[in-house]
């Protein structure tokens, strides 16, 4: 890593970006239009915080180890061909990918001047390897003072866990996330879902934005940094508030019901499950009238929220068996848009390509190695604006197109190639056959 880096001026064969009055008059550019994001990043945290700003127009270049064959969720199955794999695909649809030593001086000096032309850096890595490959804003914002240079680590840039590897599961261990899921008599349950990756990842790609609209202002970037184990921590929310101003301790309880609010929970139909929410009192009264339970809707023990959480024992119990009378398609044709519920749904159901569609949240394109992907799409919707979807890119597939933007010829670029810049010789990794990640 330089001690210093040396200011590098964008190259004069660079585009320039567009002024928004010119994209207005073009018919509207994506949100993120013109913005360049340079990411170190790699499996889930990362590119997912990254994905979305891809899919709002950021260009996002992947900076991805040559030497250990680019991103190792290229390699996750089910569903791998080569190089390509529909977990990469899953993170990292509409970004760009360039393969690429930052070790070797000559990948350094293609990485300084490809952080002249951008905005911001983001990097999830270890906690101690922002700073040894100088992703920080000390070392390069000397190249270009603007840039937003983001660090999405495990356990954070200092302290003792700082050089711990971060992964999802040992995040939800450590952070009490397991603790409070599952049913009271089991285990310690990690979500199905890789929830705190996510959350950490949109936590960073929050920072970014938000360094960046100061940047735009101020003419000067700065360091973001956010970890996995502190964005679950925040996650915490009323349960950390309860505990550390009144010592309250959250428990799990059976068919993940609210700690509190009772009833907040699932429930057994005569042929499945339903989700029932009552956080107002004129829920429960409208719930238990619907059920054709009218006492509960003045009995005492049942006339507040503090009465239904002491004697919720009682009253689960009365609503249980009231429940399983009926199939879940009866309760909800005579419940729904009177009290807050929703039918327990697998996976398979809620991933119906129809429902997606009239959703607008299917995210579909054609891709050179799978024909037809599918994916959940953008969850946001933003006037004037609609998403446009593109494959994943391959393993460096972008790198003579960038090379080219970055004022490079033909000889300068064979030049950087026999100095080891790119690691292996670039060839389009669709074709390959396999490459063990390291």
């Amino acid at each position: 890593m330089p001690a210093e880096a040396t200011p590098i001026e964008p190259h004069p064969s660079l585009p320039v970006r567009p002024e928004a009055e010119e994209d207005l008059a073009a018919g509207g550019p994506a949100p993120l239009a013109g913005v360049r994001i340079i990411a170190v990043e790699q499996y889930g945290a990362g590119p997912f915080g990254t994905l979305y700003l891809a899919d709002l127009g950021a260009e996002i270049i992947k900076i991805e180890d040559p030497g250990v064959g680019g991103d190792v969720s290229r390699y996750i199955p089910p569903g791998r061909v080569g190089t390509d794999s529909l977990f990469f695909e899953a993170f990292n649809r509409g970004k760009r990918s360039l393969a690429l030593d930052l070790k070797a001086p000559a990948g350094r000096a293609v990485f300084e001047r490809l952080v002249a032309t951008a905005d911001a850096v983001i990097s999830n890595l270890r906690g101690d390897q922002a700073e040894r490959l100088g992703l920080t804003y000390e070392v390069l914002g000397g190249i270009n003072p603007a840039i937003v240079c983001v660090a999405l680590t495990g356990y954070g840039r200092s302290g003792p866990d700082a050089r711990l590897p971060g992964y999802d599961a040992l995040i939800q261990a450590g952070s009490g996330w397991a603790s409070l899921t599952g049913a009271p008599d089991g285990p310690p349950t990690k979500s199905g879902l890789s929830l705190a990756d996510y959350i950490a990842g949109l936590t960073a790609a929050l920072g970014l934005v938000v360094a960046l609209f100061d940047a735009r202002r101020t003419g000067r970037g700065r360091d973001v940094d956010t970890n996995l184990y502190d964005s679950a921590l925040a996650m915490l929310s009323y349960p950390a508030t309860w505990f550390l101003s009144s010592g309250f301790v959250t428990e799990r309880r059976e068919m993940s019901a609210h700690p509190s609010v009772v009833p907040f929970q699932f429930f057994v139909t005569a042929d499945g499950h339903i989700a029932v929410a009552s956080p107002k009192e004129k829920f429960f009264r409208t719930l238990v009238l619907a059920m054709d339970l009218p006492d509960l809707a003045v009995d005492p023990r049942f006339a507040d929220f503090e009465a239904r959480d002491q004697y919720r024992a009682e009253l689960i119990s009365i609503l249980s068996a009231r429940f399983a009378e009926r199939t879940t398609g009866e309760w909800l044709e005579r419940l729904r848009g009177r009290v807050p519920v929703a039918p327990v749904r697998s996976m398979e159901e809620a991933l119906d390509v129809t429902e997606l569609r009239e959703r607008s949240m299917l995210a579909e394109y054609r891709h050179p190695a799978f024909g037809t992907v599918r994916s959940v799409g953008l969850p946001l919707t933003m006037g004037g604006f609609e998403p446009s979807y593109a494959p994943g890119p391959a393993l460096g597939a972008d790198g003579e197109a960038i090379l080219r933007e970055l004022g490079y010829d033909e000889a300068a670029a064979a030049e950087l190639r026999a100095d080891g810049a790119f690691g292996r010789a670039t060839h389009d990794s669709r074709s390959l056959e396999r490459i063990e990640p390291v």
